[in-house]
C-alpha cells in the first residue's frame, strides 16, 4: 500500500498521523456519533458534515492550528482519534495546546499513546515548537492518564478556565518541553 502509506507525516508499530482532509467528513463524524457516550460532557467534536467542513477548514487553513488524524494501520486506515495543536505562538514562546480525542472502537488500547507520541514528535521536530500543554477537566481521568503517560507533567490548576458544555470549567495544566522529551525514555 505505498499510495496509503505517503499519506503520514509519521508511523508507529500500531498507528500513523496525517492532517484532517475534507475527504474524512462521513468516517469522522460517524466516529464522532458512535462516541457521543465517550466524548460527553469533556467533548463536543464537529458531527455533522456541515460542522466537519467549517472544523476542517479551521484545522486545514489556521496557522495557529494543527490538525492530526490517529490512523490504525492494521485496519486500512480508519481513523482511531484526532490531535489538535491549537493556539500555536511563534516567536519567543514556540508553544502550543493539545486537544484530542480517542473514538469509542478504538478507545483504551493504547493507540492514542502511540499517536500522541508522534505527533509530539512532529511538533518538536518539522514543526519547530518548543512546548506543549494540555488542559484537561480534574474528572477527566482518561485524558489525565494520557498526558501523563505520554511524559507530561503537572503544572497547576486553573480554576473556571474553559467555557465547556455552558459552564466554566476547571482544569488542571500539564506541559512538556523539547528537552524534557529529550530527557524521557522512550515509550514506543
Amino acid at each position: 500500500m505505498p499510495h496509503i502509506a505517503s499519506r503520514y507525516l509519521a508511523e508507529g508499530p500500531r498507528v500513523a498521523i496525517r492532517h484532517f482532509s475534507h475527504d474524512d467528513s462521513a468516517e469522522f463524524t460517524a466516529r464522532v456519533r458512535e462516541s457521543k457516550e465517550l466524548h460527553q460532557p469533556w467533548l463536543f467534536p464537529p458531527d455533522t458534515a456541515s460542522a466537519y467542513a467549517a472544523y476542517a477548514g479551521r484545522l486545514i487553513e489556521d496557522p495557529t492550528k494543527a490538525g492530526f488524524l490517529v490512523c490504525e494501520k492494521d485496519d486500512g486506515g480508519s481513523i482511531a482519534g484526532y490531535i489538535n495543536i491549537n493556539n500555536i505562538v511563534r516567536g519567543a514562546f514556540q508553544s502550543g495546546a493539545l486537544g484530542y480525542g480517542a473514538f469509542a472502537h478504538a478507545a483504551g488500547r493504547g493507540l492514542m499513546r502511540e499517536g500522541l507520541g508522534l505527533v509530539v514528535d512532529h511538533a518538536f521536530g518539522p514543526l519547530g515548537l518548543h512546548r506543549l500543554e494540555i488542559n484537561a477537566q480534574p474528572a477527566n481521568t482518561a485524558s489525565l492518564a494520557l498526558a501523563r503517560s505520554c511524559g507530561f507533567r503537572l503544572e497547576g490548576f486553573s480554576p473556571a478556565m474553559l467555557h465547556i458544555d455552558g459552564a466554566w470549567r476547571d482544569h488542571e495544566r500539564w506541559a512538556l518541553t523539547a528537552e524534557m522529551r529529550a530527557r524521557a525514555p522512550r515509550q514506543d
